[in-house]
């Protein structure tokens, strides 16, 4: 069977054919950039996803990855396998810097800033009726610090030191986050670190199911902490931020936003400006409780590591930065 098109046809087809290799380039230059988050079970993943998915347009795709957290998102944005990520101030500073524990390894000196988000507060999680009340009575227990890579791990090998408490004194696992919260509510681990912005989700759901409480993080042994790092603040975790559960004074350590200096500035600026766009703005506040404190007066608060040219620029714009 033979097949006739008419001339009118083909031209229609041209014209079609033309218009699309036309949008070609459009969606060629839509550029992609990372997140690198934490656990799913945590605060970075779900704020991580957040802006994600409010900045992603036509010409920028976002995604929040799942990770280990700030020291695996530190190493991969050096190794080029995220273009961004999450971290701890603390975290940040040290790596820059190859102090603290980067101490003795070479400097990561492309680490660069975006913004400062919010405050993360170090929960100390036990169950409910074991009459642990303070750091000191972890000795002797089983005691998950959070897994390799994480900054959890990071503040709670210095919170017990401050407090007189080895790994030795203690029966260490070091679980994700989420594996934390299950082996606490079935009673294979008494109790979790946990450096996260309030609410947490999986420590709420424990809260509401199991019956837990917060040990704190106070008197000499903070003070100790505070003195040695200026990173952290002394902080509060209110009372029935958790259902049930009494509110305990704590320490808290600013989670930012970081890249390598060899992300190119266009992109990083036009990521920061998004950033503190209205309809980002509308994603936080509605999105997570954590999410309302993350603004833009505040975006440049505790950097220990420079600016990004790209996010630097946006910021000058915006009258925070002379």
């Amino acid at each position: 069977m033979s097949i006739f098109i008419s001339r009118r046809a083909a031209l229609v087809g041209a014209a079609s054919l033309a218009a699309l290799a036309a949008g070609r380039p459009a969606l060629a230059q839509a550029r992609f950039f990372r997140i690198g988050t934490g656990g799913t079970g945590g605060t970075y993943y779900p704020v991580g996803g957040l802006i994600a998915n409010a900045i992603s347009g036509p010409t920028l795709n976002l995604s929040a990855v799942a990770t280990n957290g700030s020291v695996a998102n530190v190493n991969q944005i050096v190794g080029g396998s995220l273009e961004s990520g999450f971290s701890q101030a603390d975290v940040a500073t040290w790596a820059y810097t190859a102090t603290g524990i980067y101490e003795g390894k070479p400097k990561v000196e492309e680490l660069r800033g975006i913004a400062n988000l919010y405050p993360e507060s170090v929960h100390i999680v036990v169950k409910k009726g074991l009459n642990i009340k303070s750091v000191s009575d972890l000795k002797g227990k089983r005691v998950s610090l959070d897994e390799p890579g994480s900054g959890t791990l990071v503040n709670a090998k210095a919170i017990l030191a401050a407090f007189g408490v080895t790994e030795r004194d203690i029966k260490p696992e070091y679980l994700k986050p989420q594996q934390s919260a299950e082996k606490l509510k079935d009673g294979s681990v008494d109790a979790f670190f946990s450096t996260t912005g309030y609410p947490q989700g999986s420590i709420a759901e424990l809260a509401a199911t199991a019956g837990i409480e917060l040990v704190p993080i106070d008197g000499a042994g903070r003070d100790k902490i505070l003195a040695a790092y200026k990173f952290f603040a002394a902080d509060k975790i209110p009372d029935e931020v958790y259902k049930g559960v009494k509110g305990v004074e704590t320490i808290s350590v600013g989670a930012q936003w970081v890249t390598s200096s060899k992300q190119p500035a266009d992109l990083v600026y036009d990521v920061t400006k998004a950033m503190w766009s209205d309809k980002t703005r509308a994603a936080l506040d509605a999105g997570h409780a954590k999410g309302k404190v993350i603004r833009k007066e505040t975006a440049l608060a505790g950097l220990g590591i420079p600016l990004h040219d790209g996010a630097a620029k946006f910021y000058k714009e915006a009258g925070l930065l002379k």
